[in-house]
């Protein structure tokens, strides 16, 4: 065997010594100072759970049991398991392969074949361990590994994605649930207040103090509204069923916690434009996809270049197993391989200029995640900040409403106006108050939009389960 280990240190030191193609090299993109439409008051950029900060811990519960079951989640950590076992397959291609393989045959000639002398039966027993290697001169392997290393990453930053929005998704179903709750409320009091004005309007026509045109225009209302409750009502079971989904759960109804206005405002987190180049899971996504571009033009290249391969075989082949491995029943074998191209009708080149191909595809495609970013947190911030003005205006408008429709009511009582100024009260006090539900309910998604736009770690601490790819 001393004779087998000198050949092989041929190929062994010549292993790594190039490394065929580009090394990977961060490119520069132009990153703004400060954001446009930053917030006078913020927070220090929290990786924590900061949904907690809407104080209902139902919607805490519900964020939990979505990390758990959610099947979009459940698909990504498979699909992060998939490339994990491709990147051992891969990485495994830069060791020896060794195999073993043995038989055993039990025989006896025939006797009465012409010519043939009797003979006993006999056993063949063989065995043998084979290795094979492809050394890697140029780097090939190497490459490829570090590109099925890329994809692997970047499956774990598609998985993190997965995580934000789900995370993001649950928490703005939840509120807009509680805004259609609020709504419902609303048409189920102005109901209420509009049977009332139409009892009245009875009242009157019957003392005639009014006409029946009055009473005909209070029943219309009456089943405008009422034909709004049954509307709504499919709204929160079909949100409801959204947000089943959501946690993985067949559609059912929902328990809620707080109600719309009893959902705490979280605050605004502090960053600079720079911060998302690290804190969000797409960004990552997309250099992760730029490296792995990159590592396969040294693939692609190294086609160029010879191939060596080192083979070997140990064993041997005997009567008795006892003899096996030892004196002339031992067998071995060893042998230097090398293949290289010498005509492909530019199949090389072609693969090659494909592979630089895509590797500028993932840069541009890199630079647009990079703007699309910058846009979607630039337009989160100045939408949370319009509309907390948008919430204050409504706030205002409904408490002028609400005091104009008294009015109203008072001098219609009075016999001082028509009912018409008194519908005219109600419908811009219910619509009003309806828009300002929506409003409240968007003020606190566009929170929720705000920390969707900056990412952060806290992906990672909400699924810490989940196995940490290799280095």
């Amino acid at each position: 065997m001393r004779h087998i280990s000198i050949p092989l240190l041929l190929p062994l030191a010549l292993t790594g010594c190039f490394m065929i193609g580009p090394d990977y090299q961060k490119p520069t993109a132009p990153i703004p100072d400060a954001w446009r439409f930053a917030p006078a008051e913020t927070v220090a950029a929290s990786d924590t759970r900061w949904w907690e900060q809407f104080g209902d811990p139902r919607l805490t519960q519900l964020i939990e049991q979505a990390l758990l079951h959610n099947k979009d989640l459940q698909i990504a950590t498979a699909t992060v398991e998939e490339f994990l076992g491709l990147y051992s397959v891969t990485r495994a291609d830069l060791f020896p392969q060794i195999s073993g393989s043995a038989s055993y045959q039990r025989q006896q000639i025939s006797g009465v074949t012409a010519g043939a002398l009797p003979t006993p039966a006999s056993d063949n027993i063989q065995a043998a361990l084979n290795l094979s290697w492809e050394i890697d001169v140029w780097g090939r392997l190497r490459r490829a590994t570090e590109a099925a290393r890329a994809n692997l990453y970047g499956q774990e930053e598609t998985r993190r994605t997965v995580v934000l929005t789900l995370v993001t998704s649950v928490a703005r179903s939840y509120v807009q649930l509680c805004e259609l709750d609020q709504r419902l409320e609303i048409a189920k009091r102005t109901l209420v207040d509009r049977r009332e004005a139409y009892r009245i309007a009875r009242a009157r026509f019957e003392g005639e103090l009014n006409s029946s045109a009055e009473v005909r225009q209070a029943e219309s209302e009456v089943h405008n509204t009422a034909a709004s409750v049954p509307q709504l009502e499919s709204l929160v079971a079909q949100k409801e069923h959204e947000l089943s989904v959501l946690l993985g759960h067949n559609p059912a109804a929902v328990q809620r916690g707080l109600a719309l206005t009893e959902l705490h405002l979280p605050s605004i987190p502090a960053g600079l434009p720079s911060e998302l180049l690290t804190r969000r899971p797409d960004i990552r996504k997309a250099e992760q996809d730029l490296i792995a571009a990159n590592a396969n033009i040294g693939v692609a290249k190294a086609a160029y270049f010879p191939k060596f391969t080192v083979t070997g075989s140990f064993g041997g082949a005997s009567a008795d197993f006892s003899q096996l491995l030892s004196g002339p029943a031992g067998a071995w074998n060893y042998g230097l391989g090398l293949a290289m191209p010498l005509f492909t009708a530019g199949k090389i080149a072609g693969q090659v200029k494909a592979s630089e191909a895509r590797e500028q595809e993932s840069l541009f495609s890199y630079q647009k995640t990079l703007l699309q970013a910058f846009q979607e947190t630039e337009n989160a911030l100045i939408d949370n900040s319009k509309i907390q003005e948008q919430v204050q205006a409504l706030n205002r408008q409904v408490i002028a409403l609400r005091e104009y429709r008294r009015l109203a009511w008072l001098r219609y009582n009075n016999g001082l106006t028509d009912y018409l100024v008194v519908l005219d009260a109600q419908r811009n006090l219910f619509n009003i108050e309806l828009a300002l539900a929506t409003a409240q309910s968007n003020s606190l998604q566009a929170v929720i939009n705000v920390y969707k736009a900056f990412g952060g770690s806290w992906m990672e601490k909400v699924s810490e389960n989940q196995e940490t790819p290799p280095s």
